[in-house]
């Protein structure tokens, strides 16, 4: 049975994808901070703590890979968190961007380079193992009042390229896909303001994307359609990547 690891799966778009891949058949690990198992989680669904910015908790997230499923088929590193406060750049302090990058970049960069290092010792299994970063279209979009995790989310683009291209050779496909506006706790809070520019036409697809949407094309990435897409983009924006007139 084929395995996956999805980071930060225990609530909005990290566990619609987690749920789509165990439906689909894979072995899937969740993961997030919390101390405890998920009351949801049912039994056959296994639980790691892993703060991804922590050196300590990511390696033992993927020993406990090892020690239970010996391989890993498909990591989704979906982690990430927005600042606690929204403060215009010019206010922007050091504590805020250092935990945002901190997660998003930093944990990002270095859970690609452990699932990496695990697909490379491992067997070759039926289809090729693959890599699957989420970032977002603030990659390219500037908000000045989160300019921290708009720079978090470009450097994982980055990412996403660095590992596609030293990982293509070796037969791991490495994808991003950048959700657009979803509808999760961390828009919550500006729920109306963006409902508001979905209806004065900011998306050709005029509705908060859900993250089944993300799923989607997480489902898509592992289908093994996409494996000749070294590094591609795949965008879960509603449109909000056109350029239009």
């Amino acid at each position: 049975m084929k395995t996956a690891f999805v980071t930060g799966s225990t609530r909005g778009i990290g566990r619609a994808i987690a749920d789509r891949l165990h439906a689909l058949g894979y072995r899937v690990l969740y993961s997030g901070t919390r101390p405890a198992r998920p009351s949801d989680l049912t039994e056959d669904r296994d639980y790691v703590i892993c703060d991804i910015s922590d050196r300590a908790q990511r390696e033992a997230a993927f020993a406990y890979v090892k020690d239970r499923f010996g391989r890993l088929d498909v990591m989704v590193n979906n982690a990430g968190v927005a600042p606690l406060v929204r403060q215009d750049i010019l206010e922007m302090t050091e504590e805020s961007f250092d935990r945002v990058i901190g997660i998003n970049l930093k944990g990002t960069l270095f859970m690609c380079r452990l699932a990496a290092e695990t697909m490379l010792k491992q067997s070759r299994g039926e289809t090729p193992p693959r890599i699957i970063n989420i970032g977002s279209i603030s990659a390219y979009t500037s908000s000045t009042a989160r300019g921290e995790y708009c720079i978090s989310k470009a450097g994982i683009s980055m990412v996403t390229q660095l590992m596609a291209d030293r990982l293509a050779g070796e037969g791991i496909p490495v994808f991003e896909i950048r959700p657009g506006i979803i509808a999760t706790d961390m828009t919550e809070k500006v729920h109306e303001k963006y409902a508001q520019m979905i209806q004065n036409g900011l998306l050709p697809i005029p509705r908060f994307g859900e993250p089944r949407d993300v799923a989607d094309m997480v489902e898509a990435c592992c289908s093994g359609l996409l494996d000749y897409a070294a590094g591609q983009v795949l965008n879960a924006d509603g449109g909000f990547s056109l350029r239009r007139l």
